[in-house]
């Protein structure tokens, strides 16, 4: 792995917490086979021809998102402005395998996603099918190919939807936000909107039992989610970030940045120390 790729300081033994209340063993693998059912369901869609997968509402799109999430046991809560039409990148922090359908239910997007994604036995075929724009994360000198490959499809019209932290972070800390994914959004002329991600096992508290952090694997973070009781994802759609405005990428991603860490701020989030390799699905 090249040194320039980030890499987040959450560990599962550090940071992730299970959750207090579980529910039954029989009862969560009934979660699991009905996330599988839908997941399943979407594949075929997305290996039906083009014209016919054009041709589903997007509101169709951003129900069966929601209804992923929420058949891991999951509730969601989407609050804040609506995603505009057109070219648009959206940007969200980055904690968990759920992040990807919920950052769908605000708009369905092109994802970012590492190259090996697409070599990946069941979800690499699907995945291409579907429109993700893959990353070479360790090959610093394919980024301008990348940048210009996320600006064509937002001039197309198209939403992209990226984790600027390049890392997953367990939910109470968090990273900086890397700043060639707003290149793209600057050479295309199109807005950014800011997503905010949280997940509560209650009233105020923050959980982690959906972080998918440093040495887990993805079936214990899967089978952590589906066992719990209680958990909450809110979505907060942040107001959009204008063309140009700021009118360089490093400003962009500030902003950006701000929009969406500032309700962590809030709630007295805080850092760790150590490092742990990254889950990310984008490392821009």
């Amino acid at each position: 792995m090249s040194a320039w790729l980030p890499v987040a300081p959450c560990t599962p033994g550090a940071c992730v917490e299970a959750s207090r209340r579980a529910v039954a063993a029989p009862r969560a693998v009934l979660r699991l086979t009905a996330v599988a059912a839908l997941l399943l369901a979407g594949i075929v869609v997305v290996c039906a021809p083009p014209g016919l997968r054009r041709r589903l509402p997007a509101d169709l799109v951003r129900r069966w998102c929601r209804w992923v999430v929420r058949a891991s046991g999951v509730r969601v809560r989407v609050t804040g402005v609506a995603a505009p039409e057109g070219g648009l990148l959206l940007v969200a922090n980055h904690v968990s395998w759920l992040d990807i359908p919920l950052l769908a239910a605000v708009r369905p997007a092109r994802m970012l996603a590492k190259s090996e994604v697409r070599r990946w036995p069941v979800a690499g075929a699907p995945a291409a099918r579907a429109g993700v724009l893959f990353i070479e994360r360790d090959r610093l000198r394919a980024l301008p190919g990348t940048v210009d490959a996320i600006a064509g499809a937002l001039r197309a019209g198209a939403a992209v939807a990226a984790f600027p932290e390049g890392s997953t972070w367990c939910g109470r800390a968090r990273g900086p936000f890397r700043r060639a994914v707003f290149q793209a959004a600057l050479d295309a002329g199109v807005p950014v909107q800011p997503v905010r991600i949280r997940y509560r096992s209650g009233p105020r508290e923050v959980s982690t039992t959906p972080a998918f952090v440093g040495l887990d694997t993805l079936l214990a973070s899967v089978w952590r989610v589906a066992s719990a009781r209680g958990l909450t994802a809110e979505v907060e759609v942040c107001p959009v970030l204008p063309p140009g405005r700021p009118g360089d990428r490093r400003h962009l991603a500030e902003a950006a940045e701000h929009a969406v860490h500032d309700g962590a701020r809030r709630e007295g989030a805080h850092g760790h120390q150590g490092k742990a390799p990254s889950k990310s699905m984008c490392a821009l």
